[in-house]
């Protein structure tokens, strides 16, 4: 089971898909949104959360006082329950609910058809997604930040380090908790 961990939805319940996906242990997000807390950006911000799955990285950020969540996933049962659980975090925040969007369709297509201003993006990939792959991504979303954004990175530590340079981004802070790493990133003029 997972569970949004603080906030206006602090507590909520969140389904998981069956298959296809690797939930963030809460471990691992209780340290996540610690350091992300301590930054100051959630408040107010544009979050993406590329690569959803449950959408726990995006709706823990709507339930801490995002003012908007992309939720792209390209799975369509998997969208179908990031769209349940959007359902449980807006009924867990009444009124004070942020815009939530749930996207079923794949990362790029996603990215080339979005406006700038993110302030907080998650890539969180499949394990086996290759690092070119990746990369693009991050390429691709490079031009849509914000001064000052963050973007957050989850792979299997054996995966290696994001070429952040190649995207046009910088290395910010490397975690790693077991076979899983959060390489954190910044657009280079930050």
């Amino acid at each position: 089971m997972t569970r949004i961990i603080a906030g206006r939805a602090g507590g909520a319940r969140l389904d998981v898909p069956r298959s296809g996906t690797r939930p963030t242990s809460d471990r691992v997000r209780e340290s996540l949104f610690g350091a992300l807390e301590d930054t100051g950006l959630i408040e107010g911000a544009a979050v993406v959360d590329l690569y959803a799955g449950s959408g726990a990285l995006g709706l823990e950020c709507a339930s801490r006082g995002a003012a908007s969540v992309d939720l792209v996933e390209r799975s369509r049962p998997a969208a179908e329950i990031v769209k349940r659980n959007v359902e449980v975090v807006r009924r867990a925040m009444g009124s004070s609910a942020p815009r939530v969007r749930v996207h079923p369709i794949a990362v790029r297509a996603f990215l080339r058809g979005t406006a700038p201003g993110i302030d907080i993006a998650f890539l969180d990939p499949p394990y086996d997604l290759p690092q070119r792959d990746l990369d693009d991504d991050l390429a691709l979303l490079a031009p849509l930040l914000a001064p000052g954004a963050l973007v957050i990175v989850e792979r299997a530590t054996r995966s290696g380090s994001p070429d952040w340079a190649a995207a046009g981004l910088s290395a910010w802070r490397e975690k790693a908790y077991g076979d899983t790493t959060l390489w954190w990133g910044e657009p280079l003029s930050a």
